[in-house]
């Protein structure tokens, strides 16, 4: 989703992202909700109008403090409701954008960001299907369509991420297994 709200040096570290760093596009759009969310959370605390990103420029992007970003997590915290895995990608998204701006494209000498520290995330409880779960879940989908049958005999099986099953095409799939390219653009195959 292009944003015509959207920053030039956003759009070109985003564009660094996908060419150089071959970052998927689900992470690229999460990238710049994150940065042009921070933005308007600063340009709105120091009383800016911002009906576009205009207002963003280098001098805007350095005067920047530390305390801003800690503002705006605690504003994601307690406004946002945001949960800890969000305000830690929202951290690494402005982290990674600082040592981009520093150390890629030389426009700030110093990365303020390196200094945020994460939360800490809490064990994910993953819940896993009981074998009997499975089995009536199975014996449902016998009753809806051989494509629905297959998606859900997949998905059981492989354990494929939402995304993963949905971007499956017919030449990953052989008699003898199923590729597919995973988060990081690792290639897995099942058998």
């Amino acid at each position: 989703m292009q944003s015509e709200k959207s920053c030039a040096v956003i759009e070109q570290y985003l564009a660094y992202l996908i060419t150089v760093k071959g970052r998927s596009p689900n992470t690229i759009m999460e990238y710049r909700l994150d940065l042009l969310q921070f933005l308007c959370y600063v340009a709105d605390s120091r009383g800016h109008a911002h009906s576009n990103f205009s207002f963003v420029d280098i001098d805007f992007i350095r005067s920047i403090c530390l305390g801003d970003m800690y503002a705006f997590l605690a504003y994601c915290q307690e406004t946002l409701n945001a949960a800890p895995g969000t305000r830690y990608r929202k951290i690494v998204s402005m982290r990674q954008f600082w040592k981009y701006l520093k150390t890629k494209v030389h426009l700030i000498d110093n990365n303020i960001a390196e200094e945020l520290e994460t939360p800490k995330l809490p064990k994910r409880n993953v819940r896993t299907l009981t074998l009997e779960e499975s089995v009536r879940l199975l014996i449902q989908a016998k009753s809806c369509s051989a494509r629905d049958d297959c998606i859900i005999t997949i998905f059981l099986n492989c354990a494929l991420r939402l995304s993963e099953l949905a971007s499956l095409n017919v030449e990953q799939v052989d008699s003898e297994a199923i590729s597919i390219i995973g988060k990081g653009n690792k290639s897995e195959k099942f058998i």
